[in-house]
């Protein structure tokens, strides 16, 4: 299961939801079962930003993530942040060429 979640931080508030995704990157890596990629980024073209890059072994992992400790941490920090509420999109792979360049 991939997740791509885009945060959009209020004017002036990206340094603190900078630092509260890098807490949240590693509090995943360190709690969360069944994650297999947490990577957080920075737009650096196009809309100012952030984009996680989340990759779960299962649903169940998933859901559990969304209702553990480091995920409610980071909803917690981010309140009054962002200029508009998370947007997390849920992907189904479409493989295609190599099994290691086709899909995450």
């Amino acid at each position: 299961m991939v997740v791509i979640a885009i945060l959009t931080p209020a004017p002036g508030r990206e340094d603190e939801v900078q630092a509260a995704l890098i807490a949240a990157v590693a509090a995943t890596h360190e709690q969360d079962a069944g994650c297999e990629l947490y990577a957080a980024h920075r737009v650096t073209r196009g809309r100012p930003g952030f984009v996680v890059v989340e990759k779960w072994v299962d649903a169940p992992a998933l859901s559990a993530h969304g209702t553990g400790p480091a995920f409610t941490a980071l909803a917690a920090a981010l309140d009054g942040l962002l200029a508009e509420p998370l947007d997390a999109t849920l992907l189904e792979p479409l493989p295609a060429g190599s099994a290691e360049q086709g899909q995450l």
